[in-house]
C-alpha cells in the first residue's frame, strides 16, 4: 500500500506519524552534513508529500518523506517558507549494530510507537527498493520512478551508501550504478538531470548518461528527487589524485591538460544541445552588479576583505567598461560549480565531469541561466590553488603549471584559450575567491588564508592578475 499526502490534504494517519517523528527529527536533522540550515533551531515541519514504500507492520517499514522544515529566522530577516528536504525513513523494532550511525531515534507514541526509526539509505534492503522501483518504472503514490530503457539495470545489485558526500547522498549498486539522492529539493527543472540528458542526446562521452530518475509533483509542482547513472568502478576524483601527486612530489601537468580538454568538450556539446545567448551591455551590467553586490556583502561579513575591496571592485568595473565599449560575449549552459572534486578519472585515464546541480545555495533559476564558459574555467583554476595549499609549504609553482596546462588543454579542444580574455577571467575568478572567503570564514577558518592569498593577487592591476 502507498499513501500520498500533501500539506493541503494531510490524513489523520500521516498527521499522527509526523507528530511522533517531530521531536526526533528536530534533533537529528541539524546534525546531518547535508542540512543547510545549521545554527538556527528547527521549529516545525509541514508535509509536502509522504509515501509509504514498505508497510511498517513487518520486519522492516519504509517511508519516503518530503518535509518543509521551519526554522527560527536569521536576525533582521523576515521568516521564509522553509527549505524542503527529502528523507527515506526506515522502521525496525531494533537496529542491528551495523546501522547504529543511521539512528534517528526511538518512537514513543503514534502509529510507530515502540519502533526505532533511522536513515534507511544506510541499509541495503531499503536502498534496493529504490532500484527495483526504477527497474520496473513504478508509480508509488505520487512518486514516479522512470528510466532509460536502452540501459539494462540488472536485478540483485547490492547497495552501499557512500559516506563522503556532503550536500546530498549517494548509493552505489554493485559497482554498476550510482544513485544520487538530492536532500534539499526545490521545484523546477533540475540541471543535475537536465544537463546529463542533453549531453547524452548529443553523444558526449564525458558525462555518464542517466539510466533512471525519480520525480514527484506534489501540489502540481515538479520535483527531481534522484538521478541514477553508471558507476565508474575504480575511478578516482581529481582532488584526491592531485593531492596524491603533490604528496609524492610529482607534477599534475598532463592531467590538468587532459582536464582542460574534457571541460572544453563538455562546453562544446552543451552549446550544441542547449540554447546560447549573446551578452551585451545590459546583460553584462546586470552580471557586474551581482558581482559587486556579493563583494559588498562579503566585506560586511569578513572585514579582512576591506583593504582589498577597491582592487577587487576594479576587476568588475574593467568588465563593465569593455561592455560599454560594445564588447559582447556568448553565454551558454555550464557546469556551474566545477572543481577537481567534480571530475573523475577512470582506470583507463578518461576524465568525466559529474554533479551538474550547480551551487546548491543559489536559486534554481540562477543555476540554469546561461553563463560564459569561463565561469567553469575560473572554478577549476581556484581548485588548483586550493590543492597547492594542501602542501607544506604551499606548492605555488605546481598550481601555476596546472593552471597554464588546463587553459592550454581547453584551448586545444575548443579553439579558444581562456587566457586571451583576461578581463572576463579575472572577474569570474575574483567572484569565486570572494565567495570562498565568506565560506571559509564561516565554516573552515583554518582554510581562510587560501582564498585571501588569491584575493591579494586578484586585487592587483589587470596585467599582474593573469594566470
Amino acid at each position: 500500500m502507498a499513501e500520498m499526502v500533501t500539506s493541503s490534504g494531510t490524513t489523520g494517519t500521516t498527521s499522527h506519524l509526523l507528530s511522533s517523528l517531530d521531536p526526533l527529527l528536530r534533533e537529528w536533522l541539524p546534525r546531518q552534513r547535508w542540512f543547510a540550515g545549521k545554527g538556527r533551531p528547527v521549529t516545525g515541519f509541514d508535509p509536502v508529500a509522504v509515501t509509504e514504500l514498505l508497510p511498517p507492520g513487518g520486519r522492516l517499514g519504509l517511508y519516503h518523506l518530503l518535509l518543509r522544515v521551519h526554522q527560527s529566522a536569521v536576525p533582521g530577516a523576515p521568516p521564509g517558507p522553509g527549505d524542503c528536504y527529502q528523507l527515506l525513513i526506515g522502521v525496525r523494532e531494533a537496529l542491528p549494530p551495523r546501522l547504529a550511525p543511521a539512528l534517528v531515534g526511538h518512537v514513543t507514541e503514534g502509529p510507530l510507537a515502540g519502533h526505532t526509526v533511522y536513515d534507511a539509505l544506510y541499509d541495503p534492503r531499503p536502498a534496493e527498493v529504490l532500484l527495483e522501483a526504477l527497474r520496473g518504472q513504478e508509480r508509488i503514490g505520487g512518486l514516479r520512478f522512470e528510466r532509460d530503457e536502452r540501459q539494462e539495470i540488472r536485478p540483485g545489485l547490492v547497495a552501499r551508501l557512500l559516506t563522503a558526500e556532503q550536500s546530498n547522498s549517494s548509493v552505489v549498486y554493485g559497482d554498476a550504478f550510482i544513485l544520487k539522492l538530492l536532500r534539499r529539493v526545490v521545484p523546477g527543472v533540475n540541471p543535475d538531470l537536465e544537463i546529463p540528458l542533453a549531453l547524452a542526446r548529443e553523444g558526449c562521452p564525458r558525462v555518464p548518461a542517466p539510466a533512471g530518475w525519480l520525480r514527484a509533483e506534489p501540489d502540481g509542482e515538479p520535483y527531481v528527487l534522484a538521478v541514477l547513472q553508471p558507476y565508474v568502478s575504480g575511478a578516482g576524483d581529481g582532488w584526491e589524485l592531485a593531492l596524491r601527486e603533490l604528496a609524492k612530489g610529482e607534477d599534475f601537468v598532463a592531467e590538468a591538460h587532459a582536464l582542460g580538454r574534457a571541460t572544453a568538450e563538455v562546453h562544446t556539446a552543451l552549446a550544441r544541445s542547449l540554447p546560447t545567448v549573446t551578452l551585451g551591455r545590459p546583460q553584462l551590467q546586470s552580471l557586474v552588479d551581482g558581482m559587486t553586490e556579493r563583494l559588498a556583502a562579503a566585506v560586511r561579513a569578513v572585514p579582512g576583505l576591506r583593504p582589498y575591496e577597491q582592487g577587487l571592485r576594479s576587476a568588475y568595473t574593467a568588465l563593465a567598461s569593455l561592455a560599454a565599449e560594445g564588447r559582447t560575449w556568448t553565454a551558454q549552459r555550464v557546469h556551474g560549480d566545477l572543481h577537481l572534486g567534480q571530475c573523475l578519472r577512470s582506470p583507463s585515464g578518461q576524465w568525466s565531469l559529474i554533479d551538474f546541480e550547480g551551487e546548491p545555495a543559489r536559486p534554481l533559476a540562477e543555476r540554469r541561466m546561461p553563463q560564459p564558459p569561463v565561469r567553469d574555467v575560473a572554478g577549476m583554476l581556484r581548485s588548483f590553488d586550493y590543492a597547492a595549499h594542501s602542501a607544506s609549504p604551499p606548492a605555488l609553482e605546481w598550481a601555476h603549471a596546472c593552471r597554464a596546462a588546463y587553459c592550454a588543454g581547453y584551448a586545444e579542444a575548443s579553439g579558444r584559450d581562456p587566457r586571451t580574455d583576461p578581463v572576463l577571467l579575472r572577474a569570474y575568478e575574483t567572484d569565486k575567491a570572494v565567495y570562498e572567503v565568506v565560506y571559509e570564514a564561516r565554516h573552515r577558518p583554518d582554510w581562510l588564508a587560501v582564498p585571501l592569498g588569491a584575493v591579494r593577487r586578484l586585487a592587483l592591476p589587470d596585467q599582474e592578475a593573469r594566470p
